[in-house]
């Protein structure tokens, strides 16, 4: 597909600075740009890469202002905020191109399945059980898993090799990508003595609209109830929700993240790879959480946290407690030198 500066303006409503007439075809990165492409600068420490770069058009911010002369190939396209509307352009291309739609061969789809063979896509070799309510425009990618009365709501996709266990509700629009597991049992045991008695996990998992679920990524069953995961939820690759996990509204995560059973994790949270959240704690909302951080304990709104250290579990708690009042117990050794006159 092929657009010019002029329809892509006005896709974004943006403004031109440069040829409206000149076209492009593709994205590119500003440090790689190419004739005929489109890239953006939204990240600062970018800026010098514009000076030079050979795509054609760059969305920028309202308030950009070259320092050094713009290369003469290059329109600019100013736009409020440049990442966010490069993330509405390429929206926009995704939903111009053609979807799969019919249903392949061999595929099993059970009798008593409820969908629209000319309204969804079901690829080969998927598995579709008892009593499935697929909508509209919703595919269903090769090898695909559908358990008995799962419900997928419209223009969801589900990529190739996903398991969706029985039970599950996925919502509208979501996104479930490939090798990802829905409604996988909870890690569930009672131990009797050196053995461990298995609890069997009777829920299932509840996916609001709008989610999106990276590849590899599990989520478990509720051992009751429900585990949910909110509305507008963005989930990265090799994550794992544990049973009867709660995941507020417009929460991202990103990969390798560990949430453990009967954790509730606020709307608008922010958590870094790597983050491990133990089991029975509540994150509040609009938390952000650095990196590798291991949370064990209630954590307030509105909060930004980061930190790990793994030691005796006496010394851990006992160090805790000191690691929190360092920043008094240093202003305290600063104003004890400094009327000792001891210097630094």
């Amino acid at each position: 597909m092929e657009f010019s500066a002029k329809e892509i303006a006005s896709i974004l409503q943006g403004e031109i600075e440069g040829n409206e007439q000149v076209k492009v075809s593709n994205f590119s990165k500003i440090e790689n740009g190419k004739p005929g492409t489109l890239t953006f600068l939204a990240n600062l420490k970018y800026t010098h890469y514009i000076y030079n770069t050979q795509a054609s058009i760059a969305l920028v911010n309202n308030d950009f202002v070259p320092e050094k002369t713009l290369p003469s190939t290059l329109t600019l396209i100013r736009v409020p905020n440049a990442y966010s509307a490069l993330a509405s352009l390429m929206e926009w291309v995704e939903k111009g191109k053609s979807r799969k739609k019919g249903i392949e061969s061999p595929v099993y789809i059970s009798l008593s399945a409820n969908l629209t063979p000319e309204a969804v896509y079901i690829g080969a070799f998927a598995y579709i059980g008892e009593n499935v309510k697929l909508g509209e425009n919703v595919a269903i990618y090769p090898h695909t898993y559908i358990g008995d009365n799962v419900t997928v709501g419209d223009d969801t996709v589900i990529y190739a090799g996903a398991k969706i266990y029985a039970g599950c509700q996925i919502g509208k629009r979501c996104i479930i990508h490939a090798g990802a597991v829905i409604g996988a049992d909870g890690f569930g045991f009672a131990k009797e003595g050196s053995n461990y008695r298995k609890i069997p996990q009777l829920g299932n998992v509840r996916i609001e609209d709008d989610v999106e679920i990276g590849a590899n990524t599990t989520i478990d069953r509720s051992v009751m109830d429900s585990t949910i995961i909110r509305r507008g939820v963005k989930l990265d690759n090799l994550i794992q929700v544990a049973h009867n996990v709660e995941i507020g509204e417009d929460t991202v995560i990103a990969a390798q993240t560990g949430i453990a059973g009967s954790t509730t994790v606020g709307k608008n949270c922010t958590l870094g790879g790597q983050v491990g959240l133990g089991g029975h704690i509540k994150i509040g909302d609009n938390v952000g959480i650095g990196a590798k951080s291991a949370v064990i304990s209630n954590i307030e709104s509105g909060r930004n946290i980061m930190g790990i250290l793994a030691i005796d579990l006496k010394n851990f708690f006992r160090s805790s407690i000191i690691f929190k009042k360092l920043p008094e117990m240093d202003r305290t050794l600063r104003e004890l030198q400094k009327k000792s006159g001891v210097e630094n």
